[in-house]
């Protein structure tokens, strides 16, 4: 049961990657762009909708929103851009990568961005 879940969850990294590559490719429509660049960095991203420390609803958005999003982001892709990005992402996951530090400081930079933006909005308007 043990080698399921992680043959999932190699599929799952390799799909991530996948529609990383795909939605950056020239053709795709600006809708899917955007919805695959959302869900890849929400799917990257340190900070969950749901925190993790909360049991079981903390893992849900883990195991049902990251595997959804893909799943329709992959759906609005051309079937040959699709292809393609598979065929590239397990190219590169098979050989020796680098760990790209700046994309997450990227998206942890973002993350604290909207929050203080959210404090701000609230204070701002509370008062």
């Amino acid at each position: 049961m043990l080698q399921s879940w992680k043959a999932k969850a190699k599929k799952l990294k390799r799909e991530v990657y996948t529609l990383w590559l795909a939605y950056r490719m020239p053709g795709v429509p600006w809708y899917a762009r955007l919805f695959g660049a959302l869900v890849v960095a929400y799917a990257f991203s340190p900070i969950d909708l749901i925190p993790d420390f909360i049991p079981v609803l903390g893992y849900l958005d883990d195991l049902i929103l990251i595997p959804l999003g893909v799943m329709l982001a992959v759906r609005m892709l051309p079937e040959d851009i699709v292809n393609a990005a598979r065929i590239e992402a397990e190219t590169r996951l098979t050989g020796e990568h680098p760990e790209n530090w700046i994309f997450g400081a990227a998206i942890i930079v973002l993350w604290v961005l909207v929050i203080v933006f959210v404090v701000y909005k609230i204070w701002i308007t509370g008062r």
